[in-house]
């Protein structure tokens, strides 16, 4: 049986397919352009953008879905705007009462179709792309510019990703085979096999508030793309980005002629944990989480009926050794530690340095002296308020506030953090990045997670020590990120066979414009998998090939 292309796969063909080159080759390649110009975007774009988001504040968000008939309103924006936006709200029953019924269509419309529709979704995505930013601004904290790139372009970037590895490892046998074997004189025995692609069930896609949709995107498409109708709940202060996306995936959908409710937004009430009421539900089977360690862990012990995709949370660890270019080490881990406030699952937190000090460009450089060159790249970078708010963004939550609280009481500052008025946003909760100076015996303080703008500058007796507390503490807290500072062939060797060892990724020697806490889809992979911090990467094989089935049938011919 072959399947007819849906024009929609035909008019999004020449991109599904340099996408599943970009895979193969692991080079650079977007889809998307990143910069917010407009001379890539048009004249008008960011203005309309704009306008589209604030249509939405104070109202009831034009949502047509099955639900109770009540709405809710969660969000408090990190720049103290009032959002003030009711969402349809729907118990877990309707929910995957709904989306169940709007399987079996999409399952039997096969790959290609269901790959046309959902590259017409990133396509309607894309050209909504600055009201999807500002959304993602104004719930997360970002800075426009990241919120546009991550938030926009970079997540459209990794849904496509998710996409052609879905669309591969689907597509990897053929839809049906003849089959024949010799039967001694008698005729051959012949029968005709076809092979179907069967989804596991409704898909669950957790959301989080530092990144609403880079984070959720991956999973959203990869399982609807394998035929799974999927229910998308929101981190409840960050619902507004994920909201427009359902709006545009029902949109597209329902156009191609499918049941929309194969996207539906699941907005909870506070306190009402629907998240794990969903997630523990006999009908679902994929969930999709990123966020704490307490509750990825919850979700892999008891959704036992599902398979539990889960990004957590690490100890992000930087070895410095030496360097041939301190002013550029101390440029990039700066930025680094800025970005964002520290707000990422990749942002590094350890930083260990012989206590004796590294050898530098620069002449030999003292434990406080490189702690110092670091704290002060930091310092450069925020001291104007108006330049550095649009690196900080604003604080996400309290979690954050109370944490830069609690570590004025342990270790000793090297940076201390600062609040700061945002020039724009007067309410806007705005803090500059904390270092605290801690030894290697302190291993309480540095071998939890502090997320937020807190690291840690951490003496140890040598470069061997500072690997050997790296395999430790990431060998039991996983991490995301690595990164190694060093002028001697062997450490970076030393240090890469650590990281494999505990399955981290590793950058080494960063002194430019690439940094650790950044990936590019189609070539980085963004967890691994192979340790506690996320229990898959983004984007691989294994990623997509567990979310549907192949299911044979076979006659005689």
């Amino acid at each position: 049986m072959t399947e007819t292309p849906h024009p929609r796969y035909d008019r999004h063909a020449e991109t599904l397919n340099r996408a599943l080159t970009a895979i193969t080759e692991r080079g650079y390649w977007s889809a998307y352009p990143e910069s917010p110009s407009p001379r890539v975007y048009g004249e008008t774009a960011a203005a309309d953008g704009k306008a589209a988001f604030e249509a939405y504040l104070g109202g009831d968000f034009p949502l047509d879905q099955p639900g109770d008939g009540d709405r809710v309103a969660t969000e408090h924006s990190p720049f103290g705007v009032a959002l003030n936006v009711r969402y349809p709200h729907a118990d877990a029953e309707q929910l995957v009462t709904a989306a169940s019924a709007a399987l079996p269509a999409w399952r039997d419309a096969g790959p290609q179709t269901r790959v046309g529709v959902c590259l017409e979704i990133l396509d309607r995505l894309h050209k909504n792309i600055f009201e999807l930013a500002n959304a993602v601004q104004f719930t997360s904290g970002q800075a426009f510019v990241m919120a546009f790139q991550a938030g926009g372009a970079h997540a459209l970037d990794r849904a496509l990703e998710a996409l052609a590895y879905a669309y591969a490892e689907m597509t990897r046998h053929p839809g049906t085979a003849g089959w024949e074997k010799a039967a001694g004189k008698g005729d051959p025995l012949r029968m005709s096999k076809t092979f179907h692609v069967v989804p596991r069930g409704v898909a669950l896609v957790i959301g989080c508030n530092t990144f609403p949709t880079w984070n959720s995107y991956p999973g959203l498409f990869a399982s609807l793309v394998t035929g799974n109708p999927v229910v998308v709940k929101p981190h409840p202060r960050a619902v507004l980005p994920l909201a427009i996306t359902v709006r545009y995936a029902r949109e597209v959908l329902a156009e191609a002629g499918f049941d929309p409710n194969l996207v539906l937004l699941a907005a909870e009430a506070p306190g009402e944990k629907l998240a794990s009421t969903l997630a523990l539900h006999p009908a679902v089977k994929i969930v999709d989480f990123t966020g704490s360690t307490e509750y990825g862990d919850w979700l892999e012990a008891n959704a036992r009926q599902a398979a539990v995709y889960t990004e957590k949370a690490g100890l992000n660890t930087v070895v410095i050794d030496s360097t041939d270019d301190f002013a550029g080490m101390c440029r990039n881990l700066g930025f680094t530690l800025t970005l964002y406030s520290g707000q990422m699952c990749t942002t590094s937190q350890n930083i260990f340095i012989p206590r004796d000090g590294i050898d530098t460009d620069q002449g030999h450089k003292s434990f406080d002296e490189v702690a110092g060159g670091i704290a002060a790249a930091v310092g450069k970078l925020t001291g104007d308020p108006a330049r550095g708010v649009e690196l900080t963004g604003a604080i996400v939550n309290d979690g954050v506030l109370e944490r830069l609280n609690e570590v004025t009481k342990v270790g000793s500052p090297v940076l201390e953090s600062r609040t700061v008025e945002h020039p724009s946003f007067p309410d806007a909760v705005v803090r500059t990045p904390a270092i605290v100076k801690l030894d290697a015996g302190d291993t309480e303080t540095y071998s939890r997670e502090w997320f937020g703008p807190i690291s840690f500058a951490i003496a140890t007796d040598s470069t061997a020590h500072s690997l050997e507390i790296l395999r430790s503490t990431v060998g039991e807290k996983g991490a995301l990120t690595a990164a190694v500072y060093s002028t001697d062939d062997a450490v970076l060797d030393a240090t890469e066979a650590a990281a494999i060892e505990v399955g981290v990724h590793l950058s080494a020697n960063l002194t430019g414009g690439v940094f650790v806490n950044q990936s590019a889809a189609f070539s980085d992979f963004h967890g691994s998998g192979a340790n506690a911090a996320a229990n898959s990467a983004l984007t691989d094989g294994a990623y997509v090939a567990n979310r549907f089935r192949v299911v044979q049938s076979r006659r005689h011919v």
